[in-house]
Formats: C-alpha cells, structure tokens, sequence
C-alpha cells in the first residue's frame, strides 16, 4: 500500500470521525441500553496491515433507525460452577457446524472424545434443540488444564428479535454429579454497524462474497432496489455498491446479519440509493434519499435470482407449436423456488386456471394486477380477500399447466391488459408527509455523508483492490 493511498485513508478517517464524533458522548445511554456504535472499515484480506478507515461514533438513536447495543451477565444458577479469581480462565474452543456433520464430528472437533457427553447429547430431551444441526451455527466449548468439560453451549438461534430486542438463544451443557445438565438460554445480542463498498466483475454475489457481506445482506440489497434494477439483467461491470448494515455478535463472535440501514449503486452509471427509515421507533420501511418510498413500488421480478427462458411478445408456443403472444415473462428455476409477491395487495384468485396450472391473481392499488403461473403448490391457506404484502410467499415454482419444465410464468396488468413486465414504467409510491420528511431529513443525513466519504474512499482503491468492507 503506497503512502499516498495511506495519507488518504487517515484524511478520510479524520473526515468520519469529525462527521460522527460529536453525536454522542461516551457512555450515553439512553433507557438503559448503550447507543455508541463503532464504524471500522478495512480491507478484508486483501492487503496485509492494510489501514482502517477510521473508528467512530454514529449519532444519536433518534436520528438512526432503532437499535440496541446491550452487554449483560446471566446471574449464575443454583450449583453452577463457582470459579474463584485464582482460577485458570478455561480454554475456549468453538466450532461451525458444516454440512452433513454428525453430533460425533463437531464434538471431534472440539477434542471432546467423552461418550458419557455424546450419550447424554443424543438422548436426552433437555438437549433436543442440538438434535438438528444447522450448518453455519457456532457451537462453543470450555475445558480445564486436564480437558474436562466445564461447558458447552449450542449457539442455534443467534439474532433473535423480540419486540424490537434481540436475543442469542443457546442450549449450555454442563457437568452435574455423576452426568451432565442441560437448559436453554436467551442472551442479549450486541448489534454493530459496518460498512462495504464493491465493484461488480462478473455478479452481484460475487462482488459481495470479496467484500465480505453476509448473503442476507445481499438478497436485502437485491429487494430493495428490486423496483429500480434488474438484478438478473441489469448489471454492468464496473457497476459499484457502497452499503451500510447491521451485524450481531456473541461475545465478541459474529452472531449473524441483521438489517441493511443505507445503500447506493450506482448501475449503467445511473444512482440509485435506499435508506431505512422509522417515524415511530416501532415499524419503517425504505425510501430513497430524496424521501420517496420504496416499499410501494414494484419489484421487478418475483424470484430471487433466476433466469429468464421466454420474454413478452409473439413467440412459437412451446407445447402447441403455433405462433401465440406470449402475455408474460417466464422465469426458469427450480421446483419450489419461492415466488413472492411483487407489490402489496389483495389476492383475486388462487386456484386452477387451465394453461395457467396452479394460479395466483393480485390485484393492487389503482389499475394494476400481477399474475403468478404454474406453481408446484400455492402457499397453504391463501384463498380470494387475501391482504398480501410486497415480498410475501406466494406460491412455490413448478411446472403446472401448459408447462414444459418448471418456471414462474408472471404477468403485470394494466386495466386487465397484459404488459411487458421488464419494460413498464412502474408506479412510484408516495412522498412523506411535511412532519415525517422534517423526520427523514434528520436520518438520512449522515448516512449520505457517510457514503459520500465511502465514494471518496472507493475512488482511490487500486484496480485490485474494488471490494473492501468493514470488520
């Protein structure tokens, strides 16, 4: 790294701290719950020593969307093990778990060769919740100086919100007499803010994957901008992303992704931005920087990234032979992908229709309707008066109908009318009210300074260096 790129790094840090430091004083709290949050950015492996961008804090809660930065203790129980301050910290090893592990891998792993411990892991109810091993969780052990157990914990539910709270939620193993003891625990989650910026070479995942950005955050970013760009079609090289999200960690330990707070991509060198903003603390939605909902509008697609076999328009009938109007888009993917509403409405139909196979009519404000074919299975329980909302489960990819293979045959109406799905101009949804845009204004501030210094930031990164995020 050369010392101008450096000398540029500090400026920029300074910049980020100045912007943010003086938000919140050290220590603030406010119901009990710290709200300082740190900012760190800095290339992820891919510069060795390579600086951080700077370490600052963010403002104050009631210009953020809520959060909660919490660090507690669970009092110990009743014939818990007393450890006195002269005793060896234990030895803490942890472990994810991968797909097609065994309970007897993960504990190998682990070097916890005990068959008293896998006997009672495998058989006893009060330890059922490590019965199901899902890949990517953490499962965490602590041993004394001669590698006896002094816990164990199963971290299976990490990120869990409760009434805006989030909670860990863990099964912790421990010696008792002569066998061992077992209970569920909840804990408070730390949530943090990070920070990334990505260019795209070949995919939106690729470019994430090198910056570092959990696939949730990802498919986040996806539905977002779904109403503005086509993910499947759109994207160019050279196209460029600079996000900021949330993340929850365990005592210390990366817990899992939380929400994406602020975005801009700027695609075929056209920007596009979304910010998250709440009104009341409780419940919010996405908007653009100049304050125009996003959640209104229309996503694109109903797939998560899939392909598209057969666009709108004449073509030669696959199964009829005969040169038709093709009233829709029809999106290849695999039985029992899930489709998902591209607006919010009220169902009109979910039943057989002929050619249509499996079918789901909604109908949304004004003059427009979408329509979704061929499902394998329409969501259980979804009948005609349905209220639905953008980003619901519809339905689940098959080859119903007049289908060769499985695929989503989907159709947006104006008036009833069948129209071009990827080239409609889509409805916009409302500005903010005066109050709620006074509001929003105080949000989206710094988080478009704070992007603008991401953009700075971007402009200066070497050709092998376009993915770099926070840690």
């Amino acid at each position: 790294m050369n010392r101008g790129f450096n000398s540029l790094v500090r400026s920029l840090s300074r910049k980020v701290a100045a912007l943010f430091a003086p938000a919140v004083e050290p220590g603030t709290s406010r119901g009990g719950a710290l709200v300082r949050r740190t900012l760190v950015v800095s290339a992820l492996g891919l510069f060795a020593g390579a600086a951080a961008l700077g370490m600052v804090q963010q403002p104050d809660r009631t210009e953020l969307p809520p959060l909660r930065l919490i660090n507690s203790e669970l009092p110990l129980e009743p014939g818990q093990m007393q450890v006195s301050a002269s005793a060896p910290a234990p030895y803490i090893s942890e472990t994810r778990i991968r797909s097609g592990d065994t309970l007897a891998s993960v504990l190998q792993r682990l070097d916890l060769d005990d068959s008293k411990l896998q006997g009672f892991l495998t058989h006893d109810a009060s330890a059922r919740s490590i019965y199901r091993l899902y890949p990517g969780r953490s499962v965490q052990a602590a041993t004394d100086e001669q590698g006896n157990l002094v816990w164990l914990r199963y971290i299976h539910t990490p990120g869990n919100e409760v009434d805006g709270q989030v909670y860990t939620k863990m099964l912790h193993v421990q010696p008792e007499g002569e066998g061992f003891k077992a209970e569920e625990i909840t804990e408070n989650t730390d949530l943090q803010t990070r920070v990334a910026v990505g260019t795209i070479r070949s995919s939106l995942f690729a470019a994430t994957d090198a910056a570092g950005i959990p696939d949730s955050i990802t498919l986040q970013m996806a539905d977002i901008l779904g109403a503005k760009i086509d993910f499947l079609r759109d994207l160019r090289q050279g196209d460029q992303f600079r996000v900021v999200y949330e993340v929850r960690s365990h005592d210390g330990r990366y817990a899992g992704a939380g929400r994406l707070l602020a975005v801009e991509f700027i695609n075929n060198d056209k920007v596009y931005n979304a910010v998250w903003f709440s009104a009341d603390n409780k419940s919010g939605s996405y908007y653009d920087f100049d304050g125009t909902s996003l959640r209104g509008a229309f996503l694109r697609t109903a797939l998560k990234f899939t392909r598209i076999s057969s666009t709108f328009g004449m073509r030669m009938h696959p199964i009829h032979r005969t040169w038709t109007g093709h009233k829709g888009v029809d999106y290849a993917a695999p039985s029992g992908t899930p489709i998902h509403s591209t607006a919010d409405g009220t169902v009109e139909f979910a039943g057989w229709q002929n050619g249509y196979g499996n079918v789901v009519i909604v109908k949304h404000h004004g003059k427009y309707s979408t329509l979704y074919a061929h499902q394998s299975r329409i969501r259980p329980g979804l009948k005609k008066g349905d209220k639905i909302a953008q980003g619901d489960l519809v339905g689940y990819v098959g080859a119903t109908g007049w289908a060769t293979g499985p695929h989503l045959h989907y159709e947006f109406r104006i008036d009833n009318q069948p129209v071009d799905p990827l080239s409609v101009d889509l409805p916009v949804a409302r500005k903010l009210e005066p109050a709620e845009a006074r509001a929003f204004a105080k949000t989206v501030a710094p988080f478009k300074q704070q992007i603008q210094l991401l953009t700075e930031f971007q402009q200066t990164l070497p050709e092998s260096m376009t993915n770099v995020a926070s840690r």
